[in-house]
């Protein structure tokens, strides 16, 4: 099998695990192809032999890899995304990092967990993308977001207005620090901390989270997925701040930004007893009284 494998950095504490992770692939017969930069920090930091196939784009997930695995916090499994990208490839999130909603195992777990996917003892669950598009193009061919996109002030403490449509449909001017717009994944991102809804990974809906809004009767939105979303951002400022996931590029007052659902949808690999509510009660501390702690 044909893996492709991608992390940022590895930490001193780390050098044991990935040792160990390359030995276990090695024993299974498994091929890693391994992200160029990352290779070259592997090669230093863990010794590891030359020889392995790389890969540096999108393009080279076209053909020839059977399944992509993601080392490291939800960052990393982002950037994962955007080399998979609509090649179908499902990512198998190993979390290092300190939360980790993507992630559906971690590095104690993590020989079990590949001897599973051996044994093809998995599922996959399909995340939807939202895709950006500008007049002037400013994001490429990287205008896909799997969590949000979004809008917000730039260099100001000066509140911008975000003017939303659905479709042809005026919704509201958001007069706030900025607006977010997500799926279902990026609901337990940057929108929960602005008090947005937690939204089950399959539903087919949007949402509209305003950043600090200045009206407090202003509240998150829920809007089915097939409707295009236009925003619009005026304030005093000459440009505003435009971030899909961790990508981030100026835009200018008065930019139209048109949103709508990718074609595509990415296969996060799932294990049977890891259900996306076991996952929230685990991560967000459900139900545990600290007073017994």
């Amino acid at each position: 099998m044909n893996v492709a494998v991608y992390s940022r950095k590895i930490m001193k504490h780390e050098v044991l695990f990935f040792n160990r992770i390359f030995k276990q692939m090695e024993d299974l017969n498994w091929n890693p192809i391994i992200e160029e930069e990352f290779y070259k920090q592997l090669k230093q930091q863990i010794g590891l032999k030359d020889g392995y196939q790389t890969f540096s784009s999108h393009t080279d997930f076209i053909t020839g890899i059977d399944m992509a695995i993601s080392i490291g916090g939800d960052g990393t499994f982002l950037k994962c995304v955007s080399y998979v990208r609509s090649s179908g490839v499902p990512i198998l999130g190993i979390n290092t990092g300190r939360l980790g909603f993507l992630a559906d195992t971690n590095t104690a777990d993590f020989e079990r967990s590949i001897e599973r996917i051996q044994k093809k003892d998995y599922s996959f669950q399909k995340r939807s993308l939202i895709q950006v598009e500008t007049d002037e193009n400013i994001f490429g061919d990287r205008n896909l977001a799997l969590n949000e996109l979004a809008v917000h002030k730039k260099d100001t403490a000066s509140m911008i207005t975000v003017e939303a449509y659905l479709g042809e449909e005026y919704l509201n001017s958001y007069w706030a620090d900025g607006l977010l717009v997500g799926t279902p994944t990026g609901s337990t991102a940057y929108s929960l901390s602005c008090g947005g809804p937690i939204i089950y990974p399959s539903c087919g809906v949007h949402f509209l989270t305003p950043i600090a809004a200045h009206n407090l009767n202003v509240r998150p939105v829920i809007v089915p997925d097939h409707i295009p979303i236009t925003l619009k951002a005026i304030g005093r400022d000459r440009n505003f701040l435009l971030t899909l996931d961790s990508h981030s590029k100026p835009v200018k007052n008065g930019t139209e930004i048109r949103l709508v659902k990718a074609d595509f949808t990415i296969n996060v690999v799932k294990f049977s007893e890891n259900g996306f509510f076991k996952t929230i009660r685990e991560k967000m501390m459900w139900g545990i009284d600290q007073r017994n702690e």
